[in-house]
Formats: C-alpha cells, sequence, structure tokens
C-alpha cells in the first residue's frame, strides 16, 4: 500500500509557473466550502473544484468531483496536511498522477512570479506578482541600482531573485500605509541598508525611522526617476509613483477594474471626497499615456498574456467603471455601499506595519490568510 510520505508533491513555485504559461490544470480543493468560496487558486486556464476531505475521507465513493483519471491533477488544503492525505487515498484508488500541493493555500498566497514589465533609462522595471492574494510589488534597476516598490513581507523571494544580478537596493518605498498585508518595507530596507520611504501623512504612529516622500519629490536610482504625486482617498497619505514619464504606480487607490477603498482607517466618510479629488482630478492632469501599475488586483481577468497587471491611465478612464460615475452623490453612494468585508486582521496589520507589534511568522502567516480586500468594484 502506498504509505503517506509516498504521495507525489508539487511545490507552489511549480503550480504557479504552471498557471502563468496557460496550462490547463485540474485542482481538487478539500477545504472547506466556507473557506473556498471566500478565496481558491484561479488561473485562466485552471479548473477547480471543491469537497471538504471529511466527505469522502472514509469512502471514495462519497467523493462526487469527477476527478481525471489519466491526467494530472492537484489536491490543495489550507497547509498541505489534509490534502497529503487525500492525495494518499486517491494514489491507493489507483489514481496515479494525483499531486498534493506543498503547503496548500497558505504557501500558494506567499508566492511571488517576477515578470519584466519594460525598459528603463539604464535599466529595467520587474513586476512581482503574488497570485494566491493578488498583491503587486514592483523592482526598479537602473546601472546597478534598485529601488524596491510596496514590498511583501516574503523578502527573501526578492533576495533570491537579486542573487542572479549586480543590483544594490539603494531605496525601499511604500506607496502607503497598507492594512491588507504586512509590508516588508522596513524588513528589506534593514537587510539592504537602503533608505526606507513611507508618506508622512500615514506614518504618524510609526515607531521607527524612516525617510518622508512627498509630493514632487524625486528619487534617482541610477538614471531612472521616481517622481511622487499626492494621491489620497484610499489613505489619508496615499502617494503614487511617476517612474521616467512612462508608469505611474498607483498604489491601492486606482486598479484596472475597480477603484480602491477609503474605509480601512475607519475614515471613509472623511476620505471619500480625496478618493474622487485624486480620480477625478487630479489624476487627469497627468498624460493619459501612463502605464498604471497599482498594487493589487482583483481577479484574473485583469491579467495580460503574460500574467502581468497593467494598463493605460488612458484606457482606464473609457473601461474603468468607477472613473465613470459624473454625479459626486452617485460616487458617495457607490463607494459607501460596495464596501466589500473588511481584510482579515486589517486592524493588527496596520499596527505590524507602525512597528507597533512584532507577531511571529506563523501569526503573521495566519494575519495575512484570505484574499485581498482593497478595492471597490
Amino acid at each position: 500500500m502506498l504509505r503517506l510520505s509516498e504521495v507525489k508533491n508539487i511545490p507552489v513555485k511549480e503550480l504557479a509557473k504552471k498557471i502563468f504559461n496557460g496550462e490547463e490544470i485540474f485542482i481538487l480543493d478539500v477545504r472547506g466550502t466556507d473557506a473556498f468560496d471566500d478565496w481558491k487558486v484561479e488561473g485562466k486556464n485552471v479548473d477547480v473544484r471543491n469537497q471538504p476531505f471529511s466527505e469522502f475521507k472514509d469512502d471514495l465513493n462519497a467523493l462526487e468531483v469527477d476527478v481525471p483519471k489519466d491526467e494530472p491533477f492537484y489536491v490543495i488544503c489550507a497547509k498541505g496536511k489534509t490534502s497529503s492525505m487525500a492525495a494518499e487515498k486517491l494514489a491507493d484508488a489507483g489514481y496515479d498522477n494525483v499531486y498534493s500541493v506543498e503547503g496548500g493555500m497558505q504557501a500558494f498566497s506567499e508566492h511571488l512570479e517576477p515578470i519584466e514589465i519594460g525598459s528603463l533609462a539604464g535599466g529595467k522595471l520587474y513586476q512581482f506578482v503574488r497570485i494566491g492574494k493578488g498583491c503587486l510589488s514592483y523592482l526598479i534597476e537602473s546601472n546597478g541600482e534598485g529601488a524596491i516598490i510596496d514590498a511583501n513581507r516574503m523578502i527573501n523571494q526578492y533576495d533570491e531573485f537579486l542573487n542572479n544580478t549586480n543590483i544594490n537596493i539603494k531605496y525601499v518605498i511604500d506607496t502607503h500605509l497598507h492594512a491588507d498585508h504586512i509590508s516588508g518595507g522596513k524588513p528589506m530596507a534593514d537587510e539592504h541598508d537602503a533608505d526606507y520611504y513611507l508618506p508622512p501623512k500615514d506614518a504618524s504612529d510609526v515607531k521607527f525611522e524612516y525617510k518622508s516622500i512627498e509630493d514632487g519629490d524625486e528619487i534617482k536610482v541610477g538614471d531612472t526617476t521616481i517622481k511622487a504625486y499626492y494621491s489620497p482617498g484610499h489613505t489619508i497619505g496615499s502617494t503614487s509613483y511617476i517612474v521616467d514619464d512612462q508608469y505611474l504606480m498607483t498604489g491601492d487607490i486606482l486598479f484596472i477594474d475597480s477603484i480602491g477603498r477609503p474605509d480601512l482607517a475607519g475614515k471613509a466618510e472623511d476620505w471619500v471626497g480625496d478618493l474622487r479629488e485624486t480620480l477625478y482630478s487630479r489624476y487627469k492632469k497627468l498624460s493619459q499615456e501612463l502605464l498604471v501599475l497599482p498594487a493589487h488586483y482583483m481577479s484574473i481577468e485583469e491579467m495580460n498574456e503574460d500574467g502581468s497587471v497593467s494598463e493605460k491611465l488612458g484606457q482606464l478612464y473609457k473601461e474603468n467603471h468607477g472613473l465613470n460615475i459624473e454625479d459626486e452623490d452617485e460616487f458617495r453612494h457607490a463607494v459607501a455601499d460596495n464596501l466589500p468585508p473588511q481584510p482579515n486582521s486589517y486592524e493588527d496589520i496596520r499596527k505590524t506595519n507602525m512597528g507597533q507589534q512584532n507577531p511571529e511568522d506563523e501569526k503573521q502567516r495566519e494575519m495575512e490568510t484570505g484574499p485581498n480586500r482593497c478595492a471597490i468594484r
């Protein structure tokens, strides 16, 4: 009989690569239905079905999902243990091409996939797609110098990418104080002896040293210029970054198919006016040829063919519903009436990002469980 240790496993990095390559993938998710409905693996050619393992662990005939007999398929759970047991049971029944996803959804949510976006003066711009969480972060590199924007807490994955280069990280920058995921900005800056920049209006309660970045400030990375553009509304300090007059990093103010929510600091009524001012006035003053690079995305429909997430600003003004509500009262109602549930542990995440608490690594992973919820559609 096949023993548990002999079950075939697939690392999340390999599974993610298959998704980005557009391969057809069948996934059996054996978590509870509520957890599945809240958050699951997605991809353009991913067929994911759900049935809790508890329903068929004693009798495989109770499995209602029609899993492929002769093609590879993948079993996933929360952390990898239950999927191993489910895969063992299926392998014992003659399913030779079943794989358990190592680390489950927790590990999948932490994977970062680097994608080259385009050229810069003396270098390149990379987007790191956190496919299991919908987070986006960026590496700007020019003539051996680098800056990272909106770093996630898994800084080892940026380091793995940097190990194959001669890039010296000089700056780490956040667009705002994040509330849906734990920032890797300050740890990344400390590790690389780099300057950490944060908008000061978001940093009044921060307990560590940082450098202020305000509207109009410029940072030189090699031959590339990053210019700060104040864009409040998601937070009072939210700041976008214009890179070489080609790219607009919007943080959590503007996404491809949605707009940012103004309530994660309990200031929805106060900040909705700022949100509208940024979206309907300040951004309209910019070149509509700028390529928008947000800090999150909501669904795979926002992905380009290569898995990146971007669109020209002018195109978003044509297609993004949140940018086309002319009546101000209607806009206020659209924002207030469509707020999604708060992100898991968002208050603890904010406190962690302010340096007010320092949870253990496993606690940080638990705090981030679930989808991102920064957007209003």
